[in-house]
């Protein structure tokens, strides 16, 4: 290497460990000081947004724009993301070239008054952005109400201790990763409370023409990771998911298998739709459309009118 990389990543304290956890492993792959890279921190749009959801604000796109602008312009190399964050669909030029191996991608609780989720007041208040999993919880509690919180991990937890609502959740993941592990509740299961495509997963998005880059990042690759990733982004994609998609969606890969459940709810929690798919690992992008395809099929037309 000839010059410092420079890795370009939202400003928070959970993005700025995820780039730091992406830029030892470089170190570790290629015998590197941190020296040799550079951390550029920057505020999205999504990050100023915070009195209203991602859904009514333009989705998704809104946590990689300004972060895809780097790139374009050069003023980073490579980005690293959440991977759950990652519209389906990335600008020319541009490519998701990595993803690091998998932490836990369960949901939590969080509450000062529970210890479960069933055991929460009736009609208790719980805070969360997440239209998923706000349909998640009304699947599992009707009474409950919901209300949306937004902010870092640091700020909800704030809201919450200052007793703004009785529970919030979180990734497990991101608590895991900045040593919060211990402020869980309740840690949720996959069958009652399926993780969103790409939760937990870190990716690493660059210029398609950065033939270095690439050829540098190649070597933390996670391709286990990188299989039930692009099973669950093919999901995604076919559902037209968004911020406004109440839908879940997880892929687990054991040797060259892969299995993929799919979940689509109404935003009331009042109807779910969801089914699984298996095969050979290599075939996984297939699979993801196709449970997709399957799902929205069973739903019928009337179901996704709620979701525009």
């Amino acid at each position: 290497m000839h010059r410092r990389l420079r890795i370009g990543t939202r400003a928070s304290a959970l993005a700025l460990a995820q780039a730091q956890e992406a830029r030892d492993r470089l170190c570790t792959a290629h015998g590197l000081t941190e020296e040799a890279f550079e951390i550029v921190p920057m505020t999205t749009t999504g990050d100023k947004i915070q009195d209203r959801s991602l859904a009514d604000a333009g989705g998704k796109g809104l946590f990689t724009k300004e972060l895809e602008e780097g790139l374009f312009d050069g003023r980073i190399d490579f980005c690293v993301h959440s991977s759950k964050d990652m519209p389906t669909k990335l600008p020319e030029g541009l490519e998701i070239i990595a993803y690091l191996e998998r932490e836990d991608p369960r949901d939590v609780l969080i509450s000062p008054v529970a210890a479960t989720l069933e055991e929460l007041p009736f009609e208790a208040v719980v805070g969360t952005s997440s239209l998923r999993r706000q349909a998640l919880v009304k699947r599992l509690r009707p009474d409950i109400a919901t209300v949306t919180f937004r902010g870092n991990v640091q700020t909800r937890l704030r809201k919450l201790e200052e007793g703004q609502v009785a529970a919030t959740l979180l990734a497990y993941a991101g608590l895991r990763r900045l040593d919060l592990a211990s402020v869980a509740t309740q840690v949720l299961s996959l069958d009652d409370f399926p993780p969103a495509p790409g939760q937990g997963a870190i990716c690493i998005e660059a210029r398609s023409s950065d033939i270095e880059t690439r050829a540098l990042i190649a070597a933390i690759q996670h391709d286990a990771t990188a299989t039930a990733l692009t099973c669950e982004r093919a999901f995604l994609e076919t559902l037209d998911g968004s911020c406004r998609t109440p839908l879940a969606g997880y892929a687990e890969v054991e040797g060259r298998h892969v299995n993929m459940r799919g979940m689509i709810l109404t935003p009331d929690g009042s109807q779910v739709h969801e089914l699984a798919l298996e095969g050979d690992a290599a075939q996984a992008q297939e699979i993801g459309r196709k449970l997709g395809s399957l799902l929205r099929e069973m739903a019928g037309t009337a179901f996704f009118d709620g979701w525009s």
